[in-house]
């Protein structure tokens, strides 16, 4: 296998314009409480709270262009939110291989999306498989 256990990996990812106006485009989710200034201040956030599945698109990056292999599939992920995710907010990525199935070439990984102010907004468990 070419990714060891407890091997990490750290990333930068900011949710800019480009992102977010693209999520939006795709796939025309326009909840208020992601589109609506007003109508998120009044639900007691400090802006509009950005899509929680851009942060899988994240993930989907970071399994697909930053492990040290392309030959790999993800078979599971979880996501926990644990805080809100704002525009131009910068999310420091960090990840570790916790566990290893040699025998059918499947790794688990733990992540979590730090902000700016140290807080976790995301984290959880990703499965991939790795082709040999």
């Amino acid at each position: 296998m070419i990714l060891q256990e407890n091997q990490a990996f750290t990333h930068q990812f900011k949710v800019d314009d480009r992102i977010y106006n693209g999520f939006i485009s795709v796939f025309e989710d326009r909840n208020a409480l992601h589109t609506d200034e007003v109508f998120a201040k009044n639900k007691g956030f400090q802006s509009k709270v950005m899509h929680g599945n851009i942060l899988n698109g994240f993930l989907s990056y970071f399994i697909g262009e930053l492990l040290p292999t392309e030959e790999v599939m993800i078979l599971s992920q979880t996501i926990n939110f644990k805080n809100p995710v704002y525009l131009d907010d910068v999310l420091n990525f960090e990840a570790v291989v916790t566990d290893q199935s040699e025998a059918v070439q499947v790794n688990t990984l733990s992540f979590k999306f730090i902000n700016a102010d140290l807080k976790t907004v995301a984290s959880g468990k990703i499965q991939i498989k790795e082709f040999q």
